[in-house]
C-alpha cells in the first residue's frame, strides 16, 4: 500500500510578497515563452523563475538549472519562502466552470508526501500512460539542482466508505490561508492541517492519510514529474546509502478521492495530415467500422464535442470533419475486435484505443506515422475544426473525455494508454506548496 507522510512546505511568505495570485503559476508544461515573460512581470519572485527556468545570452550548458538553484537559496535567506514550523497535509479547494458549459464544479484534495515506488504488480502506485525522453531529462536536470518538488504529481484514490468527501469540506469551512483566482477564472483555496498535534487537526491529517493509503494510488497528471523523481532517489542512495528514511525517497503529490465527487477530464482531439486524396473519402470509408450520421454543418459538430466535459465517454462516440463534409460515429464494436491491440478489456475498450486502431485501418496511420508527426492535437474541438477548413490538416476527429474509472481499471491491468489519452481539468497550480528534500 503507499506510504503518505505530512511535511513540512516551502511556502511564499504573502507579507513578503503581497497577493499570492502574483507569484503562482500554471504547471511547467503548459506555459509558453510569452506567458513566462507575463508570469515574471507580474512578481520577481513569481514561481515560474524556479520551475521553467531558461537560458540567457553567455550561458555554459545547464546553467538555467544552476540559476533556479540560487534563486531558490536567495528566496529562502530573504524570507521570500519560509518553511512551516509543523508537518502538515496541506487541504486544496478548486471552483471552476467546466469549458465550455455553464456548470460549475469544486473539488477538493489535500497536498503530502508519497513514498516512491518503482511500478510493477505488486506497487502501490500505478502509472497509465507512457512518457517521453525529453520532458524527463528536463525534470531531472531541474530536481537535482535544486533538491524540491514545485509542482506535484497528481494521484487518484478510492475511498470506499465516502468519508474524504465529508472530511476535506470540513478543512474547508474556514477562511482560507491562500485565495488565488487564476487566469481561467478558477478559483485555488488552500488550508494547511498540522499533523503533529493530539488535537483535531492532526486526527484529520491522519485520517485523509490512512483513506488514501487504504488501495493503490493511480497517477493522473505527472508521469514525468513521478519518474525523474524515481531516478534522482537512486542516483541520491547511491551516495547517502546510509541515511535511514531519506526525505528524497518521497514527492510532492495532491491527493484527489475518485469516487466521491466529479473530476473533469477533457479530451484531446486529433489532427490528421497526409492524408492527400484519401480524406475526401474517410467519411464514407468509416462505415467499416462505424454507424455513421452525415453532418454538413461544422457548427453542428463543435456544439456536440465542445462542452465534452460533461459527457460521460468511454461509449465509442466520435466526431469527424474533412473539406469534403463530416459525421457523427458510433463504433461497431464487433468490428474492431481483430484490430485491437493486446491489453487488458480496459484498454482495449478505450475510445482513443479504437480511435487508433481506426486510423490505422481507415488512413494506413500506425505508431511510427504517429510518432513522425501525422497526428497532432488539441483540447478544443472549434480549433480541430477551423484547422481542417484551413487546409492545415486533411481530418479532424473529434472525442469524448476518458471516464476516471476506465483510467483506475486501465493501470489495475498493468497496462498503459496511448499519449494524449487524458487531461484533467483544472490542473493544480504550482507555487502554493514546495516539497523541499529534508525533514
Amino acid at each position: 500500500m503507499p506510504d503518505i507522510r505530512p511535511f513540512r512546505a516551502l511556502r511564499y511568505d504573502l507579507s513578503s510578497v503581497g497577493d499570492a495570485a502574483r507569484v503562482v503559476a500554471p504547471p511547467y508544461d503548459v506555459i509558453g515563452a510569452a506567458q513566462r515573460r507575463r508570469l515574471i512581470d507580474r512578481h520577481p519572485a513569481n514561481v515560474v523563475r524556479l520551475d521553467v527556468p531558461m537560458d540567457e545570452p553567455g550561458d555554459e550548458p545547464d546553467d538555467r538549472y544552476r540559476r533556479a538553484a540560487r534563486t531558490l537559496a536567495g528566496w529562502r535567506s530573504d524570507g521570500t519562502l519560509r518553511k512551516d514550523p509543523h508537518p502538515s497535509v496541506y487541504v486544496y479547494e478548486q471552483t471552476y466552470r467546466v469549458p465550455g458549459t455553464a456548470v460549475e464544479r469544486t473539488q477538493r484534495g489535500f497536498f503530502a508526501r508519497l513514498r516512491l515506488e518503482a511500478f510493477g504488480p505488486s506497487s502501490g502506485v500505478l502509472p497509465h500512460e507512457r512518457t517521453m525522453t525529453g520532458p524527463k531529462e528536463d525534470r531531472y536536470k531541474l530536481l537535482r539542482a535544486t533538491g524540491v518538488n514545485t509542482s506535484p504529481v497528481v494521484g487518484l484514490f478510492e475511498d470506499a466508505a465516502g468519508t474524504t468527501g465529508r472530511r476535506l469540506a470540513t478543512a474547508a469551512d474556514r477562511l482560507a490561508e491562500v485565495d488565488v483566482t487564476d487566469d481561467d477564472g478558477a478559483v485555488h483555496r488552500l488550508w494547511s492541517v498540522p499533523a503533529d498535534g493530539e488535537d483535531a487537526s492532526a486526527d484529520l491529517a491522519a485520517a485523509l492519510i490512512t483513506a488514501a493509503s487504504a488501495g493503490p494510488v493511480t497517477i493522473a497528471d505527472g508521469h514525468h514529474r513521478y519518474e525523474t523523481a524515481l531516478r534522482y532517489r537512486d542516483e541520491r542512495r547511491m551516495t547517502r546509502s546510509c541515511e535511514e528514511d531519506p526525505a528524497f525517497d518521497y514527492l510532492l503529490m495532491l491527493f484527489l478521492e475518485s469516487t466521491g465527487e466529479a473530476l473533469t477530464v477533457l479530451p484531446t482531439h486529433r489532427l490528421v495530415t497526409g492524408l492527400g486524396g484519401d480524406a475526401a473519402t474517410l467519411v464514407e470509408r468509416a462505415a467499416e467500422l462505424f454507424e455513421v450520421t452525415p453532418v454538413a454543418d461544422a457548427g453542428e459538430l463543435v456544439r456536440r464535442f465542445e462542452g465534452i466535459g460533461l459527457a460521460a465517454g468511454g461509449e465509442g462516440r466520435f466526431g469527424i470533419w474533412t473539406r469534403s463534409g463530416g459525421a457523427l460515429l458510433r463504433a461497431r464494436r464487433s468490428a474492431f475486435s481483430p484490430l485491437l491491440p493486446s491489453g487488458g478489456a480496459a484498454l482495449r475498450g478505450l475510445d482513443v484505443t479504437l480511435l487508433g486502431a481506426a486510423l490505422e485501418r481507415l488512413a494506413t496511420i500506425d505508431a511510427a506515422a504517429v510518432a513522425a508527426g501525422a497526428v497532432s492535437y488539441t483540447k478544443s474541438a472549434a480549433e480541430a475544426v477551423a484547422a481542417v477548413d484551413a487546409g492545415t490538416a486533411d481530418a479532424a476527429f473529434l472525442l469524448e473525455g476518458t471516464p476516471v474509472a476506465s483510467i483506475a481499471a486501465v493501470a489495475r491491468d498493468g497496462d498503459v494508454m496511448p499519449q494524449k489519452s487524458t487531461y484533467f481539468y483544472p490542473k493544480a497550480l504550482t507555487g502554493l506548496v514546495i516539497n523541499p528534500h529534508e525533514w
